[in-house]
């Protein structure tokens, strides 16, 4: 149940007099909005690929949210590319609102998998620690997101499942599917591990020194969440460098919960 906070004021003669307050009830559903809660990257490494060094990372997205991040792409027909994005969100009277997003899905062939990608789901940047000047963007070509583990929070969240319910790879091998569903339930995060395609920025120009990683869940605010103060997470990193050997890196701080890191 919901209250309405109603300011009323009361008139005396001619004038105003003191003003009251008066709560209301509001038996109107509620809208079981995601929390998508960005983790630090982790697993840091250097890794040569031909005459080119990536600084590789794993990244994970948690929903602490009341209600699962639930999109659903479709598409007209098959001669068109991408599917446009709707986020259904659910309500407490297990009704369901709809709203455009503006995203899209696109059938993606990778090394190691082939299926329906969202794109900008979450974006990765290297920064120089001494000013916050970008030096390299990521290269991800988008996520299938799904219920792939249950966070670690303790006691169940509200409207957790418990099981996970979010368990497909969004079309794979089906690049003709006209419409695709994906989501992370309350109390699920979706993760990639290093190996997989785009989870890196090039390091091969950049210089020794430090810098700080920074991953971010919904960058853009394009997906309808009840809070975005926990999108970004960060580490403070070390990158050294020696002639004639594959550079090294060291984490120096883990900065959950904010874009900035230090020591």
């Amino acid at each position: 149940m919901r209250w309405l906070l109603v300011l009323v004021l009361l008139v005396a003669g001619a004038g105003l007099g003191a003003a009251g307050l008066l709560l209301l009830r509001d038996d109107g559903p509620e809208e079981l909005l995601p929390d998508l809660d960005q983790a630090a990257p982790s697993e840091l490494e250097i890794v040569q690929v031909g005459d080119t060094y990536r600084l590789a990372f794993a990244s994970a997205v948690d929903n602490v949210g009341r209600g699962p991040l639930l999109l659903e792409g479709e598409r007209p027909s098959r001669a068109e590319p991408a599917m446009t994005v709707s986020q259904l969100v659910r309500r407490s009277d297990g009704t369901v609102r709809a709203r455009s997003v503006q995203a899209e899905l696109r059938y993606v062939r990778s090394e190691t998998h082939a299926h329906w990608h969202l794109l900008d789901f979450e974006r990765y940047e290297l920064r120089r620690a001494a000013d916050g000047t970008p030096v390299e963007p990521d290269e991800k070509t988008g996520f299938c997101l799904g219920d792939r583990y249950e966070t670690d929070r303790g006691p169940r969240l509200e409207n957790e499942p418990a099981q996970p319910v979010w368990t497909e790879e969004c079309g794979r091998g089906q690049p003709g599917l006209l419409t695709v569903r994906e989501g992370i339930s309350p109390g699920y995060g979706d993760d990639y591990v290093p190996a997989l395609e785009g989870q890196h920025v090039d390091v091969t120009q950049v210089p020794a020194g430090r810098y700080v990683l920074v991953h971010r869940a919904n960058p853009g605010q394009a997906l309808e969440e009840s809070d975005y103060a926990n999108n970004a997470a960060s580490v403070l990193l070390q990158l050294r460098r020696t002639t004639g050997e594959i550079p090294s890196v060291r984490v120096l701080a883990r900065c959950p919960g904010s874009e900035s890191c230090s020591p």
